[in-house]
């Protein structure tokens, strides 16, 4: 049956979905900034996975430890280089910062790589997945769960280490947070480059999925925003639901009306999500 087809296939997207989002709404949910540089950071952590395959024949699955520790460095260092200097000023200031930052990086790949497609090219792909009438490409299934596994594990970071209870401290209340003793600038460096590296693993997550090229960062980047605001901002439950949802709606909806129009039903979800509900399925009413 051609729904349950639909079904599987949004649900495949909706994890990868998940953790494009997650390193975005960790950083706009604590530090109140809205990090423009997200999709550009996916885009490298897909390079990185890219040129390993190319050059070293490391499988994109094996290179999240190294993609993601590649946007950890890069996103430590952005923080507490620049976004740590303006971190209590107005939103519009770190949004137009972070802009800037982004069309800087955005321009380095495109001089470095140019902007061709590339694509990650397995000479043996996992084996497809098949239940009855529905089929689901082995790649894609794994690389949904571990982006769903990358997920649960920020989930247990922030929970259970002595950084995530920071983390979430700061998010609380930052300035009770530093008297209770947290060196609230490195946490907040320390919290951009969580995002960072979710933004690199899953980059090398999508390097078997999407073609690879710098113009693909406002892609993600729009998604993350739309997950967001569905599932509510700096709840990882909250990424994970709303990139289930956003996945399946999409699945659905380019079926009836086209897959040329995914972005547009996005964004018009997007629009709706914020008249109805702007705190999104499981955010906190009031909270900035």
């Amino acid at each position: 049956m051609i729904y349950l087809q639909l079904l599987a296939n949004g649900i495949v997207l909706g994890g990868l979905y998940a953790a494009i989002a997650v390193g975005f709404s960790l950083v706009w949910g604590v530090l109140n900034v809205i990090n423009i540089l997200h999709g550009s950071f996916i885009v490298l952590g897909s390079y990185v996975a890219f040129f390993l395959f190319a050059y070293a024949g490391l499988h994109p699955f094996l290179a999240i430890g190294p993609a993601a520790a590649v946007l950890f460095a890069l996103g430590y260092a952005v923080q507490a280089g620049f976004l740590n200097r303006v971190i209590s000023a107005p939103v519009l200031i770190t949004l137009t910062l972070t802009f800037g930052l982004d069309l800087v990086l955005n321009n380095a790949m495109l001089i470095a790589f140019t902007a061709d497609y590339r694509k990650v090219n397995l000479a043996s792909p996992l084996p497809a997945l098949v239940l009855g009438p529905v089929l689901v490409p082995g790649d894609r299934l794994a690389a949904m769960v571990l982006a769903l596994g990358l997920t649960y594990g920020l989930y247990r970071l922030l929970r259970d280490s002595s950084v995530g209870r920071a983390i979430v401290a700061v998010r609380m209340d930052r300035e009770a947070a530093s008297l209770m003793g947290v060196n609230v600038p490195r946490i907040n460096a320390v919290t951009f480059a969580v995002g960072a590296m979710m933004a690199g693993a899953t980059g090398a997550l999508l390097s078997i999925v999407y073609p690879i090229s710098p113009l693909n960062s406002t892609l993600f980047l729009g998604k993350a925003f739309v997950v967001c605001v569905l599932g509510g901002l700096g709840s990882v439950p909250g990424a994970l639901v709303g990139g289930l949802a956003l996945g399946i709606i999409e699945s659905f909806g380019g079926y009836a009306l086209g897959p040329e129009h995914a972005v547009t039903l996005s964004f018009g979800l997007l629009l709706l999500l914020l008249f109805v509900r702007p705190s999104g399925i499981l955010g906190k009413k009031g909270y900035e």
